[in-house]
């Protein structure tokens, strides 16, 4: 026996270190001194590490070796190359010599400048016997799918891995051709290419999916084929090589599919078509069959309760898609509502707030099919057999449930699917939340904005008014246009289109100031330019106001709606016909004549309302009686579709057709200007002018004279007597005589008295006079001061508009009804 601490000679360890088949290694620094040396490299030329390190490496090579240049070039080489390899004869410790294969590695030290790493392979016997077996193992035990094809193509030879992926053993192949173990078109196109390889000989790769017998889901192989040659180089036969890359491949699809998702989902803030996106981008590509509902309040733009929706949840059917063309599969058509148990994978994922993943012979499925007859027979008619439902949810608040289904495929699904669907359900929900989110914001700005329009038009003898008023699309949103028509003393009539820049309720809620403001500047009697004056510094208070809270960003909003906002006004009178207008930064309106003559009115631009100092200009024309006034917003006239000059044109001709009415001609308009949804709010307002008769007007000039007030007073009885109206003749004498009076007192000539009959009765005294008279409490003593108090109570409505040089005070009568 020997100690374990006694020296062993040189030869012992060698023959110790050969048998365990170890690698010499040593290290050279770059100025070619050995910095290392391992237990193998003592064994192979005897040195000790001691006896080794710090020396030349060069010494160990043989005088006569011609690696002894090459290390000589490499060391002193300012780009030596990364790999030195070749045979060197070597020095042993004992004097003697041996020849060794040498591979060089220059790498990166830690401790300084690149080194050298030299490895070398101990050698040992030859046994072919034992190398034949082990290659024959390698080739039927390899990872690689192999077979040998002879020059007929027929296999010869096959490695374990094509006998179990095929599972048939070697006996049940041999002989065969590739189509006759696995026919199909891609394994006929696969031996075509087999072919050519034993004709060119030349080796080539191929990709191929092919349906394999015992798998679950086609296979994707990656192949290369090379040709065999014999030993006088002809091509005697073909080896095939696969690697099996479904799985890669999978997880591509996958990625791929996942990518879509996030492109397609979404497009639109329409809440059906968010989720008929995600149904359309799942099925085929994932599913078979896909499903997707929302919780009715969700679908409603309503905010969703927190927590589980519990059981026998109600579900609305918004989306579907199927590889088969109309949705044959489903129960449910897009719009119904249905009641699904706790029993159902819908329910239960909902309830768990997860993905959940059922096979066809799950025992809570199939009971939930038996239990709804037409699901039933739907499932057994289509085979369905695999389903995952996934929740909608988003901002921790459910919205629904999708669902995936399988019956043409035959593969189940599987958990990386499962994840897959729940990735892409989340993107879809958090675009459907937002889509619900807008259609909650737009509900509001559309009720608002319906609730601060005119709901009906007052009737008027001035004009015959049609109106029509469209919100924009879903994807632009609720904006901030509006019209109105406001009576006016003397049977006149104002005309009011505007528009708020913005959508939205700030929008809206910013149109519904403006068109209050409009009404009571409008009551005041402002001629057309000075009412959008008022109203351009109205909105500058505002805006300033707003500016205050500079760190209120809904102050902001507020005020940057408000500047961006412009204004059409006009006046039209049916006795004098004439028609005032003025337009602050508004589309100008188009005038149809009664000969059918179209045009754009030339009106001053004038500036938007809220930029403030800048004039305003208004244009008085006189107008036919039935004439036609079209008061728009630029959303008419402003598309996508076609330019501005083109869609004036078109509506110039429109207008200029006949039409059996204004409601008609008002459809026609919108038909030819907008034939899809529009991307701005269009408010659109007709008018067709009316005159007064003579009859219907009585005028007088009176003079500066006390005692003309009965006189008045018997032409203004004798008038209502010619029109029919007798019984309202002492009350129109009581109004004339205070009205009158008070001119003749208070005022300077001339003065003039006039009767309209419209759809009441009009007084209208009128002086040129600028004071205008006011109601006032009159004392017990006082001689004066119940006339307009007088007049109030007897009529319906009184007022003073003035002009540039006079004033006109107005009271109006109820027509008697007979």
């Amino acid at each position: 026996m020997t100690r374990p601490d006694s020296p062993r000679d040189e030869r012992s360890v060698r023959s110790d270190v050969l048998r365990k088949g170890a690698t010499a290694k040593a290290t050279v620094d770059g100025h070619g001194i050995v910095t290392q040396w391992n237990e193998a490299a003592r064994g192979l030329l005897g040195y000790l590490p001691a006896e080794i390190v710090g020396r030349p490496a060069a010494d160990l090579l043989h005088d006569a070796s011609p690696a002894r240049a090459e290390v000589s070039a490499a060391l002193c080489s300012p780009s030596p190359p990364t790999r030195l390899n070749g045979r060197a004869t070597l020095l042993r410790r004992d004097g003697s010599t041996v020849e060794l294969g040498l591979l060089a590695h220059r790498r990166a030290s830690t401790a300084g400048p690149p080194e050298w790493l030299v490895v070398s392979a101990i050698p040992r016997p030859v046994h072919a016997v034992e190398d034949e077996e082990l290659m024959r193992r390698a080739l039927l035990q390899g990872p690689c799918t192999m077979a040998v094809y002879d020059s007929g193509l027929r296999l010869r030879w096959a490695n374990d891995d094509l006998r179990q992926v095929l599972g048939l053993d070697h006996e049940e192949m041999r002989g065969l051709r590739l189509p006759e173990l696995l026919p199909g078109p891609d394994t006929e196109a696969a031996e075509r290419t087999m072919r050519r390889v034993l004709e060119t000989g030349e080796q080539r790769e191929l990709d191929l999916t092919t349906p394999i017998p015992g798998h679950p889901r086609p296979l994707t192989w990656s192949i290369d084929i090379a040709p065999l040659l014999d030993d006088e180089g002809r091509v005697a036969g073909v080896i095939l090589s696969a690697h099996d890359m479904t799985g890669p491949r999978t997880a591509r699809q996958r990625l791929t599919l996942l990518n879509e998702a996030s492109v397609r989902i979404g497009s639109t803030l329409d809440i059906d078509r968010t989720a008929q996106e995600l149904a359309d981008v799942a099925a085929p590509a994932l599913a078979d069959f896909v499903t997707v509902d929302l919780l009715p309040t969700v679908h409603d733009g309503g905010e969703p309760r927190p927590g589980s929706p519990g059981d026998h949840v109600l579900l609305r059917r918004v989306a579907a898609q199927s590889v088969f063309p109309g949705c044959p599969e489903a129960v449910l058509r897009p719009g119904q509502v249905a009641a699904y148990p706790d029993l159902s994978p819908t329910a239960e994922c909902l309830k768990a707030e997860r993905g959940l993943l059922r096979q066809g012979i799950d025992p809570a499925v199939a009971r939930w099919a038996d239990e709804d007859p037409a699901r039933a027979a739907v499932v057994r008619r289509f085979g369905f057999h695999s389903t995952m439902a996934v929740p909608l949810r988003a901002r921790g608040i459910t919205l629904g449930v999708a669902n995936f289904s399988r019956h043409r495929r035959p593969e189940p699904f599987e958990e990386d699917d499962l994840l897959l669907a729940e990735e892409m359900t989340a993107r879809a929900a958090v675009c459907v939340d937002n889509a619900r989110r807008y259609t909650h914001e737009r509900h509001t700005a559309l009720a608002l904005q319906r609730s601060l329009l005119p709901r009906t038009l007052p009737p008027s003898a001035a004009v015959e008014l049609a109106s029509s008023y469209r919100p924009a699309d879903s994807r632009s949103g609720v904006g901030g246009d509006w019209f109105d028509v406001i009576r006016l003393a003397g049977a006149r009539v104002a005309l009011v289109v505007g528009d708020v820049v913005g959508h939205g309720v700030r929008a809206s809620a910013a149109m519904g100031r403006l068109r209050t403001a409009v009404r009571t500047l409008a009551d005041v009697d402002l001629p057309p330019d000075e009412l959008l004056t008022h109203l351009d510094d109205l909105i500058n208070h505002l805006t300033a106001e707003s500016e205050s809270g500079a760190g209120d960003p809904d102050a902001a909003e507020a005020a940057y709606a408000q500047v961006g906002a412009t204004c059409l006004y006009a006046v039209y009178d049916p006795v004098s016909r004439r028609c005032s207008l003025a337009r602050a930064g508004h589309p100008p309106p188009v005038l149809v004549t009664p000969d059918g003559t179209a045009t754009l009115l030339d009106l001053p631009g004038g500036p938007p309302l809220g930029l403030g100092s800048l004039p305003f200009e208004a244009v008085d024309l006189e107008l036919p009686e039935g004439s036609l006034l079209a008061l728009y917003t630029d959303g008419l006239i402003e598309t996508r579709c076609q330019d501005v000059d083109k869609a004036i044109d078109t509506l110039r001709r429109t207008l200029a057709r006949p039409a059996d009415s204004l409601d008609g001609l008002c459809r026609t308009v919108l038909a030819k200007l907008l034939p899809g949804h529009p991307a701005d709010d269009v408010a659109l307002l007709l008018a067709r002018t009316r005159g007064l008769g003579a009859d219907q007007v009585a005028t007088w000039e009176l003079p500066d004279d006390p005692a003309v007030v009965a006189r008045a007073r018997r032409d203004a009885a004798e008038r209502l007597a010619a029109w029919g109206f007798e019984e309202a003749a002492f009350t129109m004498e009581l109004v004339v005589s205070e009205l009158v009076t008070n001119a003749i007192r208070h005022a300077t000539p001339p003065i003039r008295l006039r009767l309209i009959h419209d759809r009441t009765l009009i007084c209208e005294v009128s002086d040129s006079s600028s004071t205008s008279p006011h109601l006032r409490r009159a004392r017990a003593f006082d001689e004066g001061g119940r006339g307009l108090l007088l007049v109030a109570q007897l009529t319906e409505s009184w007022g003073t508009r003035q002009t540039a040089t006079s004033k006109t005070i107005w009271a109006e009568l109820a027509v008697p009804t007979p």
